[in-house]
């Protein structure tokens, strides 16, 4: 049986280019389908990258009680003097507790190329242990802000997406104006956002507390994490959540996720339905144009099944010639590709698509499927030809 299927679809293959026309139409289809899955997804998963990139396990963020975001979230100073003595947080090199009080304020940018529609951006206020508490962070052009004074740095992402923001630039933001000294790498979502002294930006905007508390934990972080939580929640003169940077960041991307995902798989679903059809009507063609072949072969003694599987066979090979096309499409067309859409703070995120090894076997699988329903039907038939009335009919 083996044999019989090894030779029978042996020749439907090599047979190919002499149906490529018909052919074709399977391979454009799940190409289709497979870079519009790729590029949907590589999407998904280049802004949840990002973002969780930006989030650690050895590092708390404290909002106030209910605060879905930092943009929603208020502390005052009072509540973060008492937060920065609580269990659990680690101590810097000074000795003292390492945590960073951080502002949040939106201003509006200019998208590159635009010239009327602004766009809003994070503006973060920090203090020095801002950067300690993000090691992954460097000024790689210019220098970094002196503290008193309105001068920014400004992310990488940023200056890929805005106009406005170049080294030496100066910003004018609410009544006020700010000067770009510097640019900074960060490889997660701090990259989408300006970065100036917290105490400059709360006088500035006229802001008396703090948007959020970034705490360094102690070891073990787990631990660590849970002292903190439990002394915060026992204190009646705090109102807060403490929750693990990681974990915050995670939250923040499940919406868009799974609007992402939803939306792929609709769009997939509809194209691949359609790629079912176009490989049906090309299976179907095949075998009809076969018959007297296929009957021959029968007539040799080859079987109904043997048949019928070098049929699936060369469907699914098809399928997976498009399927891997499709893939090659997405990368090349979307890897790493730079763009920005709205967060959670309803500011943009500046990131890159990311088509993972993961989502083109993925693909290569819905192609593998999509070929394989597309082919049963046909298969099925061509098993079930009678040899008489398909040499009468040849």
């Amino acid at each position: 049986m083996i044999k019989q299927i090894v030779s029978i679809a042996a020749i439907n293959l090599r047979n190919i280019p002499q149906r490529w026309a018909s052919s074709l139409v399977i391979v454009i289809g799940l190409a289709g389908v497979v870079a519009v899955f790729s590029a949907l997804l590589a999407m998904s998963s280049g802004f949840a990258s990002t973002l969780e990139s930006t989030g650690s396990t050895d590092t708390a963020i404290i909002l106030r009680g209910g605060s879905q975001s930092e943009l929603n979230s208020a502390l005052l100073r009072d509540e973060v003097t008492l937060l920065r003595l609580e269990p659990g947080i680690r101590k810097g090199a000074d000795g003292k507790p390492l945590a960073s009080a951080e502002l949040i304020v939106i201003t509006e940018l200019l998208r590159k190329g635009d010239t009327r529609n602004g766009a809003n951006v994070t503006m973060r206020g920090v203090e020095p242990n801002g950067f300690a508490l993000r090691p992954k962070l460097h000024v790689t052009e210019g220098r970094m802000f002196k503290p008193g004074l309105r001068e920014l740095i400004v992310g990488r992402g940023v200056t890929r997406q805005f106009d406005g923001v170049e080294l030496g630039k100066t910003l004018r933001m609410r009544g006020s104006e700010w000067t770009v000294v510097g640019i900074f790498d960060s490889g997660d979502s701090n990259e989408s956002e300006l970065w100036t002294d917290a105490e400059v930006a709360q006088s500035t905007f006229n802001r008396r507390g703090f948007s959020s508390l970034l705490a360094g934990l102690e070891k073990p972080e787990a631990d660590a994490i849970r002292k903190l939580q439990a002394a915060a929640k026992a204190d009646p003169r705090l109102n807060v959540d403490v929750q693990t940077q990681q974990h915050y960041f995670s939250d923040q991307t499940k919406q868009f996720r799974r609007t992402i995902g939803g939306l792929a798989f609709v769009v997939t679903l509809i194209m691949a339905l359609g790629a079912i059809f176009a490989a049906l009507n090309t299976m179907y063609a095949a075998v009809a144009a076969r018959s007297k072949e296929i009957a021959t072969l029968r007539a040799l003694g080859f079987g109904g099944l043997a048949v019928m599987v070098s049929v699936m066979i060369e469907a699914v090979v098809l399928s997976l010639v498009g399927g891997a096309i499709g893939a090659a499409l997405a990368y090349v067309l979307f890897n790493n590709i730079s763009v920005s859409t709205l967060g959670q703070n309803f500011t943009q995120v500046v990131f890159a698509f990311k088509v993972t090894p993961q989502l083109v076997v993925t693909g290569l699988v819905i192609a593998m499927a999509v070929g394989f329903v597309g082919g049963l039907l046909p298969a099925v038939r061509a098993a079930r030809m009678r040899v008489t009335d398909a040499l009468r009919a040849g």
